[in-house]
């Protein structure tokens, strides 16, 4: 009962040893060991010791863990991961299916370190670092430095952060946002000033350019008004709805792209809402519920679901501080838990809870002085923290039960521009070179950008009739009278849909390509010698 008797109710540490523990074979008192002696001494001084100092040590060694995992990572880049890569070529205020921040992180990073994959996933492990030391910050801020340590190290290693660190997407500087804009709002809450107000107007501003999703931070706002009575005339003061319209403002150059581009990206959002059909999905809606036992991890969620049990009825958890980070966590998830049931949700949607979350339950789980299952959760992160860069370095070597491959889709894009630059070369060689190649589908062309950033000719996308479906339809799609002879490059093999598009189609055949060893993809090559462009 080690873990469960460090603390006892007076704050003094006692441990549960018995007195034949303390005896040697003949009666005289056993030494203590070592450690348990040096925990007696300064565990009662825990609230001075240098939790700030072990959560950066701590940190840095996940950093240089994880900086060693992205080298050795065997995953090719996922269509998104490419896609934004390819936006970062071309900086911009807006982009078909997002805001610009990731955008303009990928392109710094790469103009320092160049274009390679682990490059171009840097961002995350550091942000993830960064994010960790805010919550420590909070953490402190909220409670004490002993449970902002443990929260900042909860999320440091969370499945979901564990993974989202081995990839680049929109939800890294979102989190980083979430949890300056609510380390800010406190600040102001606790002691109103400029440079807090400061933080929270940029951090804010920068998380809406970093996803929309930013804009719940406004609802959780509204409901800590609501639910913390303590709080309210904080929550009226002038710098927090300055800084906030400040952060709005920020999203004024997004909107302007987005006016000149038929208001592409809130036109994706609500696609991706998918409000048609049935609005009763208790299957969509469990389904993400279920996944947050991953992302959040199984005793972090579940511990999460007692909370919130115990303040609904009232048996605990409903101080101010509980009540408001309670209002930055259960409405994201239960407004995303809604959509699922309207529609369909998916898993890492309600990300921004867990800032907010992993802080109120280490809190709830230290006051508990339930240690056992503190350290459980602890162990449970560790693993996921090993386990991921070891599956990834051998990604396309193993299979799971089912004969499932977990990197399949990630594994195959390196072999598909390979074989468009083998089908460029050959035409050439025959006398009978390609002017272009035309992608008829997103991953596709983001996997020739990426990995087929050599090629001789221009790569465009196939658009359809009507309005683009995404970012590289809208700005590279074929041109109205395309010249020269165009390589088709597909993963469809019906010729009739090209017949609609082009005058004349020559079907050059199949290509099957590896994705992995136990995986493939096939890739349908076409030829199109006398052009006439599609809409």
């Amino acid at each position: 009962d080690f873990f469960s008797s460090l603390l006892d109710p007076g704050g003094v540490m006692s441990l549960r040893i018995s007195h034949h523990s303390m005896m040697d074979i003949d009666g005289a008192p056993a030494p203590r060991h070592p450690i348990i002696a040096w925990l007696q001494q300064v565990w009662p001084k825990r609230e001075s010791l240098p939790w700030g100092g072990l959560t950066i040590a701590v940190l840095l060694a996940i950093v240089v863990w994880r900086v060693i995992a992205l080298s050795t990572n065997a995953t090719d880049l996922f269509v998104d991961e490419s896609q934004y890569w390819a936006w970062s070529r071309d900086l911009s205020f807006g982009y078909y299916s997002k805001p610009p921040l990731l955008a303009w992180i990928i392109a710094g990073f790469t103009h320092v370190c160049g274009d390679s994959e682990s490059c171009i996933r840097l961002p995350s492990v550091l942000l993830h670092a960064v994010t960790s030391c805010l919550i420590y910050l909070l953490g402190r801020n909220v409670f004490t430095p002993l449970i902002g340590c443990v929260s900042a190290l909860s999320f440091a290693t969370m499945p979901g952060v564990a993974l989202s660190s081995g990839i680049i997407s929109t939800d890294v500087p979102l989190l980083l946002c979430w949890a300056a804009a609510l380390y800010a709002l406190k600040t102001l809450i606790d002691q109103p000033s400029w440079p807090a107000a400061v933080l929270l107007a940029v951090s804010f501003g920068l998380g809406l350019n970093a996803k929309y999703a930013m804009a719940y931070f406004l609802l959780c706002i509204a409901i800590a008004y609501i639910i913390c009575p303590d709080y309210r005339a904080a929550l009226k003061h002038p710098l927090i709805w300055g800084a906030l319209a400040a952060g709005l403002a920020m999203l004024i150059p997004n909107m302007m792209w987005n006016a000149a581009h038929d208001f592409a990206t809130l036109a994706h959002t609500a696609d991706n809402a998918r409000w048609v059909g049935s609005f009763f999905n208790p299957g969509k809606a469990a389904e993400f519920f279920g996944a947050q036992f991953g992302v959040f991890g199984p005793v972090l969620f579940g511990v999460l679901l007692v909370i919130v049990w115990k303040s609904a009825a009232g048996t605990g958890f409903r101080s101010r501080e509980d009540k408001l980070l309670l209002a930055f966590s259960v409405p994201v998830i239960a407004v995303v838990t809604v959509q699922g049931l309207l529609s369909h949700a998916l898993a890492n949607w309600a990300a921004p809870a867990y800032v907010a979350a992993v802080i109120l339950v280490v809190s709830g789980l230290v006051r508990d002085e339930a240690w056992r299952w503190l350290a459980a959760s602890i162990a449970v992160g560790i693993a996921v923290s090993i386990a991921l860069p070891i599956a990834t370095s051998n990604a396309g070597q193993f299979q799971l039960f089912g004969a499932v491959d977990p990197f399949a889709r990630t594994l195959g894009n390196r072999e598909t521009a390979q074989t468009v630059e083998h089908e460029l070369s050959k035409a050439k060689l025959d006398g009978q070179p390609f002017s272009a190649v035309v992608s008829g589908d997103r991953s596709i062309t983001a996997a020739l950008l990426y990995y087929g950033r050599g090629l001789p000719v221009p790569v465009y996308a196939m658009r359809p009739v009507g309005r683009p479906r995404d970012h590289f339809e809208l700005t590279r799609p074929v041109p109205v009278e395309p010249t020269g002879r165009l390589l088709i490059a597909t993963d469809y093999p019906s010729k009739a849909v090209l017949d609609q598009r082009f005058s004349k189609v020559e079907a050059l055949g199949m290509r099957t390509l590896p994705a992995g060893q136990f995986k493939s993809r096939n890739l349908y090559i076409y030829a199109v010698p006398a052009a006439r462009g599609a809409p």
